[in-house]
């Protein structure tokens, strides 16, 4: 364990979560353990090695789905408000376990402590949300056409739920699709992201524990570990109805159609290119706050960072003055230490990534109003370290249509009325989140309105970046239309059926058809 690690807490938090550095992956809510290739964590934080577990083989994943149907077979019997009361339970172990594992969360990922912590508070919140939804699982009754009919529909558990997150938020979004999954009465089977699987194993052991002290049956949580390929195990299996997949636009597309291929449902959450309107009457100190973090928070790795800075052309100058002033002001380094606002990049490949955009939006005729680049020193030994860049630049630029997971925001100038800022930020192929900063109601309306935002998400005076529990997320077009976390989001966990009770002595034909006998 490297001296960071030491000074703060990790060691402490892995011995608090159970976690040794040892073998573990594949587990059906058992200590069952994964037979195949050794996955090593580096941390991006040190470079430090954190642990190892094993990836899922063919034959380990054929295991786990048994246990899952089989899971199921007992656990759908159980009814709704006792499975949430089982959920409610995994919540009191998050509350109590918050701490190590928003370390964890952060040590691993390279988030910011105060973001770690908060994404526990997210499954905290999810898990508060699906327990009051376990008495709420209800359909609709209807007046039927036939004298002495009763028409009602209800909500079935769907079976067993596969889940693939990403490494952004490694535990949030898993518990997003569980807690609710869970009080539906579905198995889950969940393929966190290769590149946080220790956090992976910490969710797996803390939920595979509660429900063995409360008698649920093995299987209805279940991890596996690995690449795209154990991915590929789960999109082509038609043991598993719905596949809920975060991740990027290109793999949203590989995973809905496999699982088309055997008209599966999918639930996906992809690639956001996420913009704030900043109108004329825009509070500028609000602005600044809501687009500096909307950019910089994560390292720029949220689905719904900011990317596009939409500004009208009376507000430009100092708009974007403030803004660069406020990047003077940024401090980069260990996530861990509280006085630093940015972290790392997650690993190499996403440095490379950050750098080709900065070096595309110079090719293409764009600006760098604050330079970029990659950190080295003291501090930086990982290499994944990269300073917040800023570009003036034009929608029309191939690299601004496409999404860089990396702290770069692009200043775009716009004139006319918050009509021609529209048509800036609903011209590119993603639709997740946006903003507009304005104190002008008509403004706010409008871009509320049918002819406004064409985002999942559309927030007025608070950026790009977040969500609450409560309200359905999720986004448009090339996000991929799934909504999760809120609202209605948990009937897409369950089967719908509608039901026709008759009880009466005649048999009579909807739609007045005669059939005598």
């Amino acid at each position: 364990m490297s001296g960071v690690a030491e000074e703060f807490g990790i060691k402490q938090a892995l011995k608090d979560l159970g976690i040794k550095d040892i073998n573990e992956g594949t587990s059906t809510g058992k200590d069952f353990f994964g037979s195949g290739d050794i996955i090593e964590s580096y941390s991006p934080v040190d470079g430090a090695l954190i642990g190892k577990v094993k990836s899922t083989t063919k034959e380990d994943f054929e295991k786990v789905m048994t246990s899952a149907t089989e899971g199921f077979k007992t656990w759908r019997k159980m009814p709704a408000p006792l499975r949430g009361e089982v959920v409610r339970k995994f919540n009191d172990e998050l509350r109590r376990l918050k701490e190590p594992l928003g370390k964890l969360v952060s040590y691993e990922m390279g988030k910011s402590y105060q973001e770690g912590l908060g994404e526990v508070q997210e499954m905290i919140d999810i898990c508060d949300f699906a327990v009051g939804l376990s008495r709420q699982l209800h359909g609709l009754t209807m007046h039927s056409e036939r004298p002495g009919h009763r028409m009602y529909e209800q909500y079935h558990p769907l079976g067993v739920v596969g889940i693939i997150s990403a490494f952004n938020f490694p535990v949030a979004v898993w518990s997003w699709n569980t807690a609710l999954a869970w009080v539906c009465g579905d198995a889950c089977v969940w393929k966190g992201s290769e590149k946080t699987p220790i956090t992976s194993v910490a969710c797996q052991k803390i939920a595979a524990r509660v429900f063995a002290e409360n008698g649920v049956p093995e299987g209805i949580s279940c991890l596996v570990t690995g690449d795209y390929k154990v991915g590929e195990m789960m999109t082509t299996d038609s043991r598993i109805p719905l596949i809920s997949a975060t991740g990027s636009t290109k793999m949203g597309k590989i995973v809905a159609s496999k699982v088309a291929e055997r008209l599966g449902k999918t639930l996906l959450e992809l690639g956001g290119n996420n913009a704030i309107i900043v109108t004329p009457d825009a509070d500028i100190k609000m602005t600044v706050i809501g687009a500096v973090f909307g950019a910089v928070g994560t390292a720029g790795q949220r689905c719904t960072s900011t990317r596009r800075l939409i500004i009208h052309e009376s507000m430009y100058d100092k708009v974007k003055d403030a803004v660069v002033a406020a990047y003077k002001q940024l401090r980069i380094g260990n996530p861990l230490d509280e006085n630093n606002h940015v972290g790392p990049l997650i690993d190499k490949d996403a440095v490379k990534n950050y750098k080709h955009a900065l070096e595309e939006v110079v090719k293409e005729g764009g600006k760098i109003i604050v330079e970029g680049g990659v950190l080295e020193g003291k501090g930086y030994e990982s290499g994944c370290y990269v300073k917040p860049a800023i570009a003036e630049a034009d929608n029309s630029f191939n690299i601004v249509q496409h999404e860089t997971f990396g702290p770069v925001l692009y200043l775009l100038k716009y004139s006319g009325n918050v009509e021609d800022a529209l048509e800036i930020q609903n011209g590119v192929r993603q639709g997740l989140s946006s903003a507009i900063m304005t104190n002008n109601l008509r403004e706010a309306e409008h871009f509320l309105s049918v002819q406004g935002s064409d985002c999942g998400i559309s927030n007025v005076n608070i950026g790009t970046s977040g969500a609450e529990i409560g309200g359905a997320f999720g986004g448009e077009k090339e996000t991929g239309g799934g909504r999760e976390s809120g609202s209605d989001a948990w009937k897409v966990y369950m089967r719908r059926q509608t039901n026709t009770i008759n009880y009466t002595t005649e048999l009579p034909l909807a739609q007045g058809i005669k059939f005598d006998l």
